[in-house]
């Protein structure tokens, strides 16, 4: 399109350089002969749009202000080029950001499963991955000698305190105390509870194995055990996720940074057409050095599990600018560092004017500079219109010189 309207106002140029010739040729006689009627229009068309820049037009008694540049064209000829109006009105602006996201489990809600013990995994009852697991509930039990000869010795340091509370020597009824409480807290650090301590005390009767739970409902995401296997101590044996609420990860490009809110809400789109809406709680601090984007976190209720882990998703980020002065989109012409609107004058004249923007929403530009709420603007044919304007400066400057 910018190719098609550079063309248009070379060929513009063209032509009025060889009528400019022509009425110079005309003038170089001693006694110049009448121009043909064709001529003589053709050369009263560019001294009337010579004279424009003046700067002010005779209307009906009134005088036009007109900005260098200004052209008229016919309301005949606005139709047939297409020329439609609108106008710079003071109106609500939102602005929608579109991106892709990805869905990734809670990282608040993830929690693991390790041993404190070492032994062999006797029972193995969480025996797959994705399959959900209720908080409490065992996963599996371990075998393990040295929890057996501690519960040994704790038995024989209660025996051994019953003998020994009689005795008239007090460093021989406290020993016993002191080896209690050493084996009693070794028991708790592996995770024996107070009322399975306290049932070992009353029946006597050894544990042989220690049974871990999961620490929170939610899937398995990793299991790195099997039924017989050694573990050591601090080994992870599951990974567990609470899916009920999710994180989405968005990527923002740096630009739009500025108007983005934590609290704002998203319509998250799956690729089977199920919305949801979700919550933007969390901007990274660090860019992406390759993207140039930032990312930013969005948590999204999940209580029918339909959203996992690892799935895409298209967001939609509504952002409520406010009230604020705004031109048509189609009005603006971008000329690489500048901004031109046409603005519709009296007697169908078109001022060109630069104007300042600022954010960019949904079909609208919101005006900074240039333009004041209810004046009309040129939103269809503008490209054709401002190519005349430019021929009409380009001719006005030939004159001059």
């Amino acid at each position: 399109m910018r190719s098609f309207h550079f063309v248009l106002l070379l060929i513009l140029l063209a032509v009025g350089w060889a009528l400019l010739g022509q009425a110079a040729d005309e003038h170089a006689g001693h006694a110049p002969t009448a121009p043909a009627s064709g001529d003589n229009k053709a050369l009263s068309d560019f001294d009337e749009l010579k004279s424009l820049d003046v700067g002010q037009l005779q209307n009906k008694g009134k005088m036009i202000e007109l900005a260098p540049g200004s052209v008229q064209i016919s309301s005949e000829r606005q139709q047939l080029i297409g020329v439609k109006l609108g106008k710079v009105e003071t109106r609500p602006l939102e602005k929608v950001i579109r991106t892709v996201g990805r869905i990734e489990y809670d990282e608040k809600r993830v929690g693991v499963v390790s041993t404190k013990i070492a032994g062999w995994v006797e029972e193995l009852y969480a025996d797959f991955t994705g399959r959900f697991v209720a908080k409490g509930q065992p996963l599996l039990t371990i075998y393990s000698p040295e929890l057996v000869s501690t519960q040994e010795e704790y038995l024989l340091a209660l025996s051994a305190r019953r003998s020994w509370e009689n005795s008239p020597y007090a460093e021989i009824s406290g020993a016993g105390d002191v080896l209690i409480d050493s084996t009693r807290r070794r028991l708790l650090f592996w995770d024996i509870s107070e009322d399975q301590i306290a049932q070992l005390e009353k029946n006597g009767k050894i544990q042989k194995t220690l049974a871990l739970h999961s620490p929170l409902s939610g899937i398995i995401l990793e299991k790195s055990i099997f039924r017989g296997a050694y573990v050591d101590p601090g080994a992870t044996l599951f990974k567990i996720a609470d899916l009920s609420v999710v994180w989405l990860i968005a990527d923002i490009y740096e630009y739009e940074l500025p108007i983005i809110r934590l609290g704002q809400y998203a319509d998250i789109t799956l690729a089977s057409g199920e919305v949801f809406r979700g919550k933007a709680v969390y901007i990274y601090p660090a860019l992406d050095a390759r993207t140039r984007t930032a990312r930013l976190r969005f948590e999204l209720p999940n209580p029918k599990g339909q959203l996992k882990p690892e799935m895409y998703a298209e967001v939609a980020i509504k952002v409520d600018l406010g009230i604020r002065k705004a031109v048509p989109e189609s009005a603006v012409i971008e000329t690489g560092d500048r901004k031109v609107v046409l603005v519709s004058k009296d007697a169908g004249y078109f001022e060109p004017r630069d104007i300042v923007t600022g954010v960019r929403a949904e079909g609208y530009f919101e005006v900074v500079q240039g333009l004041e709420a209810g004046e009309t603007v040129v939103t269809s044919a503008n490209f054709l219109i401002d190519s005349e304007s430019k021929l009409k400066e380009a001719v006005g400057s030939v004159h001059q010189h």
